[in-house]
Order: structure tokens, then sequence, then C-alpha cells
């Protein structure tokens, strides 16, 4: 799978978990040269507190178009750090 944003790659992996739809790409498959730290936060029931990332690519920044858990409710651990994509980041195989 690939995360792409205005012609650049973000994440490859052929390793990332599905939930909800979402494919959660591993950290060591994470360009984080394009993502910088966002002050926002959401809370998921079940999953716990997500923490967002602004991206920066092809010249456009895309505010709070990626997530992480980083310390995810012990149920659903296995995706801790991962990141996921919306808000126009194509997700493609």
């Amino acid at each position: 799978m690939k995360a792409v944003s205005n012609g650049v790659v973000l994440a490859e992996s052929d390793e990332t978990i599905v939930v909800e739809g979402n494919h959660y790409f591993p950290p060591e498959s994470v360009d984080f040269s394009r993502l910088r730290r966002s002050w926002m936060r959401s809370l998921c029931f079940w999953k716990g507190i997500a923490s967002y990332y602004t991206i920066e690519a092809g010249g456009k920044r895309n505010r709070d178009a990626a997530w992480t858990y980083r310390h995810p409710l012990p149920w659903i651990r296995k995706i801790r750090d991962h990141v996921a994509f919306w808000r126009g980041v194509e997700v493609r195989e």
C-alpha cells in the first residue's frame, strides 16, 4: 500500500493494519520529514486518543490529514505509533 499526497509518497508498506477501513502504516514506512505534529487530538472510545499531523507535500499543506495512536487502549495496541491518512490523501496499492 502507498499513501500519496500531491504526487509525493508519504508512506509505503505491505504490512499495513486495516482498522475500520483505514490502513495504518508502520512507523518505519512513513516519511516523517513530510509530517509536522499538530495540536489536534480526538478521542475514540475503543482506541484511545489520536494525535494528528499536518502534511507538507508538493508545495501544499494539508492540516491534520494524518493521525496516530501513541498510547492506544490495550485491545488495539497493534496500531501503536502506526500512521493513517485521510482528507484527500490517496491510499492505494
